[in-house]
This record gives structure tokens, sequence and C-alpha cells, in this order.
């Protein structure tokens, strides 16, 4: 005989209650109750808040430090290209970035500089240059999306190289769902971003997404926490390293790969795919970070 779980709901029925009715409900397993049964969550941990917009400025400048080691750590830099933007607290229409030349892993939080929306640098380390392409495409994105607390972007290898391929990611896996309906896609390259229109391009195609594949060029990824962001660009540069090899290996045998149905793939997103989801995800990265590294990018 079937053990009660696996009780079909077609032949389930009332019998306790005097009543032969179908039932459509799943039996339990036996010995655990209806209450035992209902997964208890747990409590996430939330992103600080602050009632010193000044004190929640040294905080997030801290954090934006630690994401650049985060970044070497994981080999994104490439030469002096890439940055990752953080909306002041104080003056949410100015920006912190890295300083142009400044290598990724040596970045601490006294390094970092502040640029307002027309692109002047008005406070920060003691290199004040500033990446233009930084400026046209992060500026854009803060200015037309209020929600954004960070941007990031880089030339990280998987990302271009499946960026020249100008499609979007496939649901072949269940990090990839994490990005289902929420990736854009920018058909065009027009050389390095040194115009405002490119930029305002890039940010409209973006829309309300929270990561875009620029063709020929690299990721870029949003957040409403640096965390988030910071994640988010992580697990969509492994997503292409994964789709690069399963098609791949796929192809070399004549074959395609499985893809996740769009109902399995929405449902998936819902939990893995949500803001709170890329801010704790982001977590352990920053914890072990400040094992190595002691706190020194807190300088």
């Amino acid at each position: 005989m079937a053990p009660p779980s696996a009780i079909s709901p077609e032949r389930a029925s009332n019998h306790h209650n005097g009543d032969t009715t179908p039932s459509a409900e799943v039996p339990l397993e036996p010995g655990i109750s209806q209450s035992k049964a209902k997964v208890q969550m747990p409590k996430f941990p939330q992103p600080p808040t602050f009632a010193d917009k000044y004190a929640e400025r040294d905080y997030l400048k801290g954090r934006l430090a630690a994401a650049f080691r985060i970044f070497g750590k994981y080999g994104y830099d490439e030469g002096v290209a890439g940055h990752i933007t953080l909306r002041d607290p104080v003056q949410p229409d100015t920006f912190w970035v890295n300083p142009f030349g400044v290598a990724f892993s040596l970045i601490k939080r006294s390094d970092l500089i502040q640029v307002d929306h027309d692109g002047n640098v008005i406070d920060g380390g003691d290199v004040r240059l500033l990446n233009s392409a930084a400026f046209m495409i992060h500026g854009a994105i803060h200015r037309s999306r209020p929600d954004v607390l960070c941007a990031a972007h880089s030339h990280s290898i998987y990302g271009r190289s499946f960026c020249s391929l100008g499609r979007k990611l496939d649901m072949i896996t269940q990090d990839a769902c994490s990005f289902y309906n929420d990736l854009a896609l920018y058909e065009s390259f027009n050389g390095i971003v040194l115009a405002e229109k490119e930029g305002n391009d890039i940010a409209a195609c973006l829309g309300s997404k929270k990561a875009a594949l620029l063709q020929n060029h690299g990721l870029l990824t949003v957040g409403g926490s640096i965390e988030a962001a910071v994640f988010w660009f992580i697990s969509l540069e492994k997503c292409c390293q994964a789709q690069l090899m399963a098609d791949a290996a796929a192809g070399g045998r004549g074959h395609e790969t499985v893809k996740i149905h769009d109902d399995d793939a929405a449902f998936t997103y819902k939990t893995i795919g949500s803001p709170m989801a890329g801010y704790f995800s982001a977590k352990p990265l920053f914890d072990v970070l400040e094992k190595e590294c002691g706190g020194e990018y807190m300088q």
C-alpha cells in the first residue's frame, strides 16, 4: 500500500468525518500537525537605517569602497575601465564614484570622489580625475531612476564575451531566473560613451529593470542598495559564463540547452530576484572581504 503522503487527490476522502467526498488536500506525513507543517521563514538582516544623513554617507562610502575591492578580487578590472556609483544621501542630485586610474583593489573610502549632475567633481580624495564614460552612463541612470542607490559597470570577461552575441540570457539555470523579464539588451555600440545622448539611450533602454547587457561592451546592474547592485553583477557574470559553456557543450553534440518554462522561471524570480534577495545574497561577499582586509578600505 502506498504511504499516506503518496495518495492521489482523486482517491483521497474525508472518511474520518463520515464524508466520502474526494479531498483535494495533500495529506501530511504521519505525526505532523498542520501548524508544524507550515514553513516558518527566518527574519533576514535588513539594510541599516540612519537618522543622521552624514553618518549614512560615511557608512555607504565604506560599503562602496568594499564593493570596489570585491570587483578587484574577482578580476572585473580592465586597466582603468569600470565604475560603481553611489547616490549621495545628503545631496541626492550628486553621486560618489571611483577616481579615474586608481586600481579597484586599492580603493579606500577616502579616495572616492563626489560628482554633481553637471559632471563637476565637488569633493573627494587626492585624485580627482573623473572617467567621462562613468559620468555619461551613471549620471543618466541616477537622473532617470530615483529608486537606484547604486549602479555598477565593468568590462568583465564573460559578460563582455556574451554581450558580443547581441542576444538575451536564456533561462537555463535557477540563477538565471533572477533576471527573468528583468534584463534589458542595449543593441548598439558607438564607441566609448562620451556623449550625453548615448548615456541617456542606455538609461532609457534599462528602463525599470535591474540589469542590462550592453552589446559589444559589458554588463550593467543597478540596485536600491550597494549590495544588491554588486550581487546582481556577479551573478549575471556567472550566468553569462554558464550559458557560454552550456551552449558550447550542447552545440558540440548537435543539441540545444534545456530551457526553464516561463511559469517556473517567474515563480523562481519571486524568490531569488527581489531587491532583498540581492541584498542578502551579497552579505557573505562583504563579510569575507572585511575578514581579509581588516577594514583597511574604510580609511
